[in-house]
């Protein structure tokens, strides 16, 4: 772990329980698997943070996994003024037109299917990649699409609590 992990780590575990389950929330709107992470602090290292996360992510009701996509946009419609949805969607950002506007489109076919945005862990993929991924997962049955879901979700709570692990201040 660098000192930089370290000391961030260091700063999570000394939070206030408050600012901490504000912390987390930031990461992953699900209140189950933020309060399962505050539960188990301190950490002794990042590793067992990421361990706790992967954790909860297997214990989440669909009602939490819903709460949890509930807090993330739409790919290729970041929310305005977050930095973080920005950043992990910027494959999408330099899309050409076409490609956005049909992502559009499998985004509201895919909301029509299951009932929530299409999620996806956006981290260095394309707008291709995503595109391509929507069309493949459209057609899967609801129980596939939530277990494909979790999964993604506990990918994109791990880059975001690497980076809360990160801050140093």
């Amino acid at each position: 772990m660098t000192s930089t992990s370290a000391s961030g780590l260091a700063r999570f575990n000394a939070l206030e329980e408050t600012a901490a389950l504000a912390e987390l929330h930031e990461a992953c709107a699900s209140t189950a698997w933020a309060r399962h992470l505050l539960a188990a602090r301190p950490y002794a290292t990042a590793e067992d943070l990421y361990a706790a996360s992967d954790a909860a992510m297997a214990e989440l009701t669909a009602d939490d996994l819903a709460e949890a996509m509930a807090g993330h946009p739409p790919i290729g419609r970041p929310k305005p003024g977050d930095p973080t949805s920005s950043r992990e969607q910027a494959g999408m950002a330099g899309a050409p037109e076409g490609l956005k506007a049909e992502m559009l489109e499998l985004n509201l076919a895919y909301q029509e299917k299951f009932g929530h945005v299409f999620l996806i862990c956006a981290t260095g993929r394309t707008g291709e990649q995503m595109r391509d991924a929507a069309l493949e997962r459209i057609g899967n049955s609801p129980e596939q699409e939530r277990e494909i879901v979790r999964t993604e979700l506990g990918k994109i709570n791990r880059i975001r609590l690497t980076r809360l692990v990160e801050q140093d201040a």
